[in-house]
């Protein structure tokens, strides 16, 4: 079966109602894409908790609704226009959508990551590219974290050359569990996971039992009421945002045991001094390596230095 997209360019503040209107007149499905995307023009539109922009939208949107091939384009947009009482008509183009393999499609997009020395995230439609590798079978999902973003490849790298065999870790905003696994298979004794989001706590539940990792993870309610509410960890890694890292300070730093490392990420190279600041009065934090203009800062509870870069 083929489908035809109506692709229609419009201003950002009928974008959103006509997305709607599209949907409820016929539309299979409605995206809305930057019209301006891979030109000087084109913006984001999402940034940092508490600074996302209040429109749903671009300046210079394109709306793309899905409709069976048979379908009525013309007839379609009319009656979303009407429905939003748009002065008039907007222009509008085809595409036509040929049926494909859709699964397989996704799948090819998606191969092993090859990260640091020796790990490998692997899809589960793949074999692992080395058997004897630290192997995380892992597909692309809901949940942040599958290796393929710098912060999350630069934490993995920091556990690979810092393993912790009988110790204990903390992943704070745990996504996936990514982090959390690596830390397990590289020898950990006890980790924990944290997240706000219950569907990354369900994911990362289940990915922990895809890859054999006894893990415990938790939303922060539940856990500051379970046996890990006054522990200290020996290890913390948190790939957040700056933002909300800076806000966490205080919380995060004190939950490192003595002696134990805090590594932080999902922090652009330009805010590393700024969050490095928060973190002063509790731990001295450092640059351990940047990657693609992203950093990872690490330290040690205790230490009056702060600690090297990773050697290049």
């Amino acid at each position: 079966m083929s489908w035809t997209e109506i692709v229609i360019e419009i201003a950002r503040d009928h974008a959103e109602a006509l997305s709607d209107a599209l949907m409820e007149v016929g539309a299979l499905s409605v995206s809305v894409e930057d019209a301006d995307e891979g030109t000087d023009a084109e913006r984001p539109l999402f940034g940092e908790p508490g600074m996302e922009p209040k429109e749903a939208a671009w300046e210079h949107s394109r709306v793309v609704a899905l409709t069976e091939q048979d379908a009525d384009q013309a007839a379609i947009v009319a009656a979303a226009a009407e429905q939003i009482k748009l002065a008039a008509v907007p222009r509008f183009t085809l595409r036509k959508v040929e049926e494909q393999d859709w699964v397989r499609l996704t799948q090819s997009q998606f191969a092993p990551i090859h990260i640091g020395k020796n790990i490998w995230v692997v899809p589960s439609w793949h074999e692992a590219p080395d058997p004897d590798a630290l192997i995380l079978e892992l597909d692309p999902g809901l949940a942040f974290g599958t290796g393929s973003h710098p912060t999350t490849r630069l934490c993995m790298e920091w556990l690979e050359a810092h393993p912790a065999p009988g110790k204990t870790v903390l992943d704070y905003g745990c996504g996936s569990g990514i982090l959390a696994m690596v830390a397990k298979k590289l020898g950990a004794a006890q980790v924990a996971g944290v997240d706000i989001d219950p569907q990354a706590i369900e994911s990362a539940r289940d990915n922990g039992v895809r890859n054999q990792c006894d893990v415990e993870y938790f939303l922060p309610d539940t856990f500051a009421q379970s046996a890990y509410a006054n522990q200290r960890f020996d290890v913390v890694v948190a790939n957040i945002l700056s933002s909300p890292l800076k806000l966490m300070a205080p919380m995060l730093s004190g939950r490192v045991a003595d002696g134990g490392a805090l590594i932080l990420s999902g922090v652009l190279a330009r805010q590393a001094e700024e969050v490095a600041a928060a973190y002063a009065p509790f731990i001295k934090l450092g640059v351990w390596a940047e990657q693609d203009g992203w950093v990872a800062l690490h330290g040690r509870l205790g230490s009056d230095t702060v600690p090297p870069a990773r050697d290049a």
